[in-house]
């Protein structure tokens, strides 16, 4: 029996980021009730968060921080909610799925 090479770093993305699960993940938990994939709502819109993060290496802490513990400033006056009941896996998710909007 012949086995496929299939690049280990593109099964653990697969696994690990499937689009439609993040997706699946905002809806979950309410996400949607203040931000959109390409407006603003309460908060900015996910393209929007993308963009302002693109270069920044350290996004990713960053917005798993915001997101898990809330905070005010960054996007105006509106606070983000602490998001403490979120499991720290579904966060990590979400936030890479945030930063791959284009």
């Amino acid at each position: 029996m012949k086995r496929l090479a299939i690049p280990l770093a593109a099964v653990a993305l697969s696994v690990a980021f499937p689009a439609q699960a993040s997706e699946e993940l905002a809806k979950k938990h309410a996400c949607f009730a203040c931000h959109a994939p390409d407006k603003k709502l309460v908060g900015p819109s996910y393209k929007e968060v993308a963009a302002k993060y693109r270069a920044d290496k350290g996004a990713e802490a960053k917005l798993f921080d915001k997101v898990k513990k809330g905070g005010t400033g960054a996007w105006g006056s509106v606070p983000m909610p602490p998001n403490g009941h979120v499991p720290d896996a579904d966060i990590k998710a979400l936030v890479k799925w945030v930063l791959s909007q284009k």
